[in-house]
């Protein structure tokens, strides 16, 4: 491994710089929460690990609801917690065997 030194006032310089770009994704990240970002086709099957024709059949059936703006498709991710949340079981404990 390769020790750099650098002197303090360019590691200040630095380290203020990286608080502004954390700042500025903090900032970005209020606007825009990963609620509102819509996925497409590709993209939602892959976050939901199901084919194309699992979720068309959620589409047809009302289970997630959608957006078409000409013939593309988006899911909302918010749609998409929501639907799991929605779905979420509680956790059991298999009754013990006795041998």
């Amino acid at each position: 491994m390769e020790v750099i030194t650098i002197q303090s006032d360019a590691f200040q310089q630095l380290m203020s710089r990286l608080e502004s770009l954390e700042n500025y994704f903090k900032h970005i990240a209020k606007q825009q929460p990963m609620s509102d970002v819509w996925l497409d086709i590709e993209e939602a099957c892959q976050l939901l690990k199901v084919s194309k024709r699992t979720l068309q059949s959620y589409r047809d059936e009302g289970i997630l609801t959608f957006s078409q703006v000409g013939g593309k498709i988006y899911f909302s991710s918010s749609a998409i917690e929501e639907h799991l949340k929605n779905h979420t079981r509680k956790a059991f404990k298999k009754p013990e065997r006795f041998i």
